[in-house]
């Protein structure tokens, strides 16, 4: 990797402070100077390769996949505090857990959860104020945890239970940022005992999912939700997964599945708010639809220009902003030969707005999701990752966001209260703030 470009060491520590708030500009700037493709110096010997190509993203997702696995960053950093479930783990442990998952997400079983999911979405709203400015990003994180909550356990009685695991992964997951943005102070963290106290969060986290678990056993009562998908699911030998390990799955359901969803939520109704006319010809769409039928996914199907707008949204602004992946075996990328055990980041937020695959890339368009223009746009755009890697709650996160917005559209006009949005880049791209007022129609 010789005639890679790099990026000293020196140049990543002078620009710390900025990195650990939003490495996005940097890492903006290293590209637009060396290229598609550098290597970022990390202390006297590590190293990790940042990635913008298509080409490039494609061969270690899709066509070269096996040649690489999931980097320590999640199998063993973000693992510490969330198990290993999906997310987190590689080989034959993720292969097997993930035909286990796998069913519980078909498109069959998801319709059965729609009806779960609308209730969830409907009362969540009716916090909306009325003509009042608000921040719409804590109440798009309430509710899009509420919607996995409900949808694993079936139960309207722990909402303390589910708000304590919510502060839980939100607090860890800002300990794990410092983590992975100054590694040159890991030393202080284990001393100062702030790696152990996040830790025993983690285990009381465990013990809030353990208890509700043994109940609905105990119960005996089977409501055919995300829980008892996964109670049901069997290894090839015919044995269920062990208590740990489907805590594991489930923690990982609550982390992914709900923080990803609000970020994109937010984004696309702030983008919404500052495109009027998109806005409107949403409105039009959704006005035609009863969304308090029970023909639930025939009118997720009809919400078409609504999921467009999901769509556009989460290019401009995709929760897994960067991708992680290290390399297992020696590979060739372009004309460059990559070793074994390096790490590579694929830059998604970069690809997804390069003027070389999209026209006005900054522009909020989402006609360019029409069906007949997916085919022009299939290897630029990995909202979910690729490959058989990618996310297994694909088809559940657009159900949601989709009825998501439908909902907030048919009730209200949105009106931004500020021109940009301040970016904060934790796990997945999220937004600082997102203050929005709602006009009633």
């Amino acid at each position: 990797m010789q005639n890679i470009p790099t990026v000293s060491a020196y140049r990543v520590f002078k620009n710390r402070k900025s990195i650990l708030k939003n490495p996005l500009p940097f890492h903006n700037e290293n590209f637009n100077k060396l290229g598609d493709i550098f290597k970022v110096k990390i202390g006297p010997t590590g190293l990790i390769l940042f990635t913008r190509s298509p080409e490039f993203i494609k061969q270690i997702l899709q066509k070269n996949h096996k040649k690489y696995h999931k980097s320590t960053l999640q199998t063993e950093d973000l693992a510490k505090y969330i198990g290993k479930g999906l997310l987190t783990s590689n080989g034959e442990h993720w292969r097997t857990h993930r035909r286990m998952v796998q069913p519980a997400f078909h498109k069959k079983k998801l319709e059965g959860l729609i009806g779960i999911m609308n209730s969830a979405i409907h009362r969540e709203l009716e916090r909306i104020h009325d003509g009042e400015a608000q921040d719409i990003y804590p109440l798009m994180g309430d509710l899009a945890f509420q919607v996995v909550a409900q949808s694993l356990f079936s139960r309207d009685d722990i909402q303390a239970e589910m708000a304590e695991l919510k502060r839980i992964t939100e607090t860890n997951q800002v300990m794990l940022i410092k983590e992975m943005r100054q590694p040159y102070l890991n030393w202080w963290f284990k001393m100062s005992g702030a790696i152990n106290r996040h830790l025993t969060y983690s285990k009381e986290a465990r013990g809030i999912l353990d208890k509700i678990i043994q109940e609905r056993i105990n119960s005996g009562i089977e409501k055919d939700d995300l829980l008892d998908m996964l109670l049901k699911a069997r290894y090839e030998d015919e044995e269920p997964m062990s208590r740990d390990q489907l805590i594991d799955e489930v923690l990982i359901l609550f982390t992914a599945g709900h923080e990803t969803t609000a970020n994109a939520l937010s984004f696309t109704l702030f983008l919404l708010a500052q495109n009027e006319e998109v806005q409107a010809k949403a409105f039009e769409s959704v006005s035609k639809v009863d969304l308090d039928d029970r023909n639930h996914l025939e009118n997720i199907v009809s919400l078409q220009y609504v999921k467009q707008c999901v769509e556009e949204g989460m290019r401009l602004y995709p929760p897994a902003y960067y991708i992680d992946r290290m390399s297992i075996a020696e590979d060739k990328l372009g004309g460059h030969t990559i070793p074994k055990d390096v790490m590579i980041l694929l830059a998604v937020y970069e690809l997804h707005r390069d003027p070389n695959f999209w026209n006005d890339p900054e522009a909020f368009q989402p006609e360019r999701f029409h069906p007949e223009n997916k085919k022009d746009f299939s290897n630029y755009y990995y909202p979910f990752g690729a490959g058989p890697r990618m996310c297994v709650g694909n088809n559940f996160a657009m159900y949601e966001m989709i009825l998501v917005v439908a909902r907030i559209l048919k009730k209200f006009r949105i009106e931004k209260q500020t021109e940009e949005v301040e970016l904060d880049p934790l796990i997945s791209l999220r937004p600082k703030e997102v203050r929005l007022r709602f006009i009633p129609r």
